[in-house]
């Protein structure tokens, strides 16, 4: 049995200005409720607060602007009203001495037209498609044909990070994780599989990195590089993410982070929810490039954790879907007790079942 004494899982540790009461993170989960203007309902600040003995909370995805939206009822942080939902959210975790961030989020492609303004076209790097599908109307419908971002539009949507990172600060967030992951706006910029592009953000590494690394910029510039980390995920297919040789891009993006001294890296090891051992990757040479917080992410359980922090491969360790039926999972780790199941029913959409009910374990 772990006990605060024996487990490193559950030791405090040093992130940025902040200290964790442990090193369990809380990963972001994609749960489809918000309430009318995408706007964080209270069953939201209900679910957060019950999950805050974590040592740290990522917040589920939340988009950066209207045209950052690929889901149906997923929050959004760029209008007032989300400010003032998310503000009742960051004061429940923060009463029971709790952390949070926010998972900033452009899903550039992957989205239906639905859900953008007027009807338009989704934005990507380049023209081209996923195979991908998205949650709109209560069920999973594949993604819409994107266009292609004019360079003014990149530089509008840096500008919107920015802002929605200085809107997290007014909502009382401790930082703000960029969205960095699976398949989204920045990762659909790094992938040769993806970005097309022949002017100065596709072609090279170093070009098709340098929209994550403005994006980056923009958001230190705002709210200094000790409140900020970004989620990558170097090997997954998810979205229909492809590169022809993740190691060297992943890398030159690890390096470049290091050099901003940026509070963390959030990594996902493997398939988003799947094989951890997909594809060949070396995970201890992007974290010693960084030389930063490493979060470890990805199919992690209380003995793989515990061996991850022990042999030193990570700092914190993420845990997705246990957090779901498991609010109180640092103490289930501490007591020795057995974690419930979630209902893969109510992941997506629907009201306090399966969201804020499951019962703690005492």
């Amino acid at each position: 049995m772990l006990t605060k004494t024996n487990s490193k899982l559950l030791s405090p540790y040093k992130l940025g200005n902040i200290t964790l009461a442990n090193r369990v993170v809380m990963a972001p989960l994609t749960r489809n409720r918000a309430g009318a203007g995408f706007v964080p309902s209270e069953l939201s600040v209900i679910y957060y607060a019950q999950r805050a003995s974590a040592g740290l909370i990522v917040t589920e995805a939340t988009q950066i602007s209207q045209q950052g939206q690929g889901y149906q009822d997923t929050p959004g942080i760029y209008s007032k009203e989300q400010i003032a939902g998310w503000k009742k959210v960051t004061d429940a975790v923060h009463a029971r001495g709790g952390h949070i961030v926010v998972q900033l989020w452009h899903v550039g492609r992957i989205s239906h037209t639905s859900l953008q303004k007027d009807g338009a076209a989704p934005v990507a790097p380049s023209a081209v498609r996923a195979k991908a599908k998205t949650f709109v109307g209560g069920t999973f419908a594949d993604v819409s044909e994107p266009r292609a971002l004019t360079t003014d539009e990149i530089a509008a949507a840096v500008k919107d990070y920015a802002q929605a990172a200085r809107n997290a600060v007014e909502a009382g967030f401790d930082g703000v994780e960029i969205h960095g992951a699976n398949g989204y706006l920045i990762d659909q910029f790094l992938r040769d599989g993806i970005n097309k592009r022949t002017d100065n953000y596709g072609g090279s590494i170093e070009n098709r990195a340098r929209f994550l690394l403005e994006v980056v910029d923009a958001v230190v510039a705002a709210i200094g590089k000790e409140r900020v980390g970004i989620r990558l995920s170097p090997v997954t297919p998810a979205n229909d993410a492809a590169d022809s040789d993740p190691q060297p891009l992943f890398d030159y993006v690890a390096d470049e982070l290091g050099k901003r001294k940026i509070a963390f890296i959030h990594v996902i090891e493997g398939a988003t929810g799947g094989a951890r051992d997909n594809i060949a990757f070396d995970y201890a040479s992007v974290r010693k490039r960084f030389g930063g917080t490493y979060i470890a992410n990805n199919g992690y359980e209380e003995t793989l954790a515990t061996a991850a922090l022990d042999e030193d491969r990570a700092d914190l360790i993420a845990f997705g879907k246990p957090f779901i039926a498991n609010p109180d999972l640092v103490e289930r780790f501490r007591d020795g007790a057995p974690l419930a199941q979630p209902d893969k029913a109510t992941f997506y959409g629907g009201d306090a079942r399966g969201y804020t009910d499951y019962p703690t374990h005492a």
